[in-house]
């Protein structure tokens, strides 16, 4: 006869937790990758910071993914595979551009003279 207490539900306990730790590692390294490459793709200036480049990349895995799903016909949220993250962190780099500069350039106050 199996005894109910604090030892049998542990390792269901443990293996959750080692699921959360990889996922929030993955979401991290994901972040790295998308983030850098949609910076690299779109061209203009980017102030950011190595902590803003991994934010841009892992809302545009969720972006990328809500992409994903809307393609696919099924609502997907979650990492997304990488290139549609960069996608996504393409489209976030632009809509944060445009919201703090004004154009999607990234360039404030400059006036073109021909």
């Amino acid at each position: 006869m199996r005894r109910r207490g604090m030892l049998s539900r542990t390792p269901a306990r443990a293996r959750k937790g080692c699921l959360v730790i990889g996922f929030i590692i993955a979401m991290f390294v994901i972040g790295i990758i998308a983030g850098y490459l949609a910076r690299l793709l779109v061209f203009g200036p980017d102030p950011m910071g190595f902590l803003q480049t991994v934010a841009l990349g892992i809302v545009g895995s969720f972006i990328g993914g809500l992409i994903g799903g809307a393609i696919a016909g099924r609502l997907y949220i979650g990492p997304s595979p990488i290139v549609l993250s960069v996608l996504g962190a393409i489209i976030a780099l632009l809509i944060q551009r445009k919201l703090r500069y004004g154009s999607l350039s990234g360039i404030r106050g400059r006036s073109r003279r021909y």
